[in-house]
């Protein structure tokens, strides 16, 4: 089944297309702080000290900083009460100079997300998790005003990559609230027939066999191997798990929800990781952050 070229699938470079993106909206931010004397403002809210989150927040922070964008820093302590945190919200909803407002995720137990969340006013959510725009996601004719960041990146790597959407069987391994459930929304949108594959998927491994498109979103540490996949399909592997390496200072290393040796093997194109959907989606937060602000400018 699989050749035996060592390796015959397109690489999609996730780290360079998002360094174009990044480039372009480094431009758009000039153009803007020349035309209205002001720039786009990312609010970016922390509670407690995950060091997992806090390692995602630096990475957003830098990349505001990098692109032109003023990023507002704000850093809770784990205790912070849940009304605290709603009123930390409504102050940046009242804020003119904020044009966007993550809050990072998981918040701890003792706060309830989908109430906090759906406190960010809807033209601020970059992020794309409040309610109403998930639910403008799902409805046909109508556009939520941001699309969730991971899922965007997604469709974003398609596009760039010259793969068609329309028309092409696609499969969504996962269906977690912040990627698989609304990458399977905005591949509906964009014409594809979607399948969803969880946890509860009797024969997951013949579903996904049958895919041109794969979107692996399921967080099991190379789960989808070389065979499953269909030859010439396309393979976005958003999985990042810690994968035990002796070899490696930390211990472990990075690996996708796809088996990436043999996937290069079999598909046609595929997302490697790290350096594939991860820049993505910090890219999509700068777009999201700078439309929104254009948004706000130009009316």
């Amino acid at each position: 089944m699989a050749s035996t070229a060592n390796q015959k699938a397109s690489i999609i470079d996730g780290k360079a297309i998002a360094q174009t993106i990044r480039s372009e909206i480094a431009a758009e931010v000039q153009h803007l702080s020349q035309k209205y004397g002001k720039v786009p403002g990312l609010a970016v809210v922390i509670v407690g000290n995950r060091k997992d989150s806090q390692s995602y927040v630096n990475m957003k922070r830098k990349a505001c900083a990098e692109v032109g964008i003023k990023s507002v820093d704000v850093d809770l302590p784990e205790q912070v009460s849940e009304d605290e945190l709603i009123q930390k919200v409504h102050d940046l909803n009242a804020q003119p100079d904020v044009h966007g407002i993550l809050v990072q995720l998981p918040l701890p137990k003792h706060i309830n997300e989908e109430k906090v969340l759906s406190e960010i006013s809807i033209d601020k959510d970059v992020d794309g998790f409040h309610p109403l725009n998930i639910g403008k996601l799902a409805m046909k004719g109508r556009e939520p005003l941001f699309q969730p960041c991971t899922p965007k990146g997604c469709l974003e790597l398609l596009s760039r990559s010259g793969i068609s959407v329309k028309g092409k069987r696609a499969v969504v391994v996962g269906r977690s609230n912040i990627v698989g459930l609304p990458v399977s929304l905005l591949l509906l949108k964009a014409d594809a027939t979607v399948t969803v594959v969880h946890s509860h998927t009797h024969n997951a491994e013949s579903i996904i066999r049958e895919a041109d498109i794969v979107i692996a979103a399921a967080g099991q540490a190379m789960m989808i191997k070389g065979d499953w996949i269909k030859p010439g399909a396309a393979v976005i592997d958003v999985g990042t798990n810690a994968f035990d390496d002796p070899s490696k200072k930390s211990g472990y290393r990075l690996v996708g929800d796809v088996d990436f040796q043999e996937a290069c093997k079999v598909a046609g194109w595929v997302t490697p990781v790290p350096g594939g959907v991860g820049p993505m989606t910090v890219a999509m937060l700068l777009k999201n952050t700078l439309d929104g602000a254009k948004h706000k400018m130009e009316h």
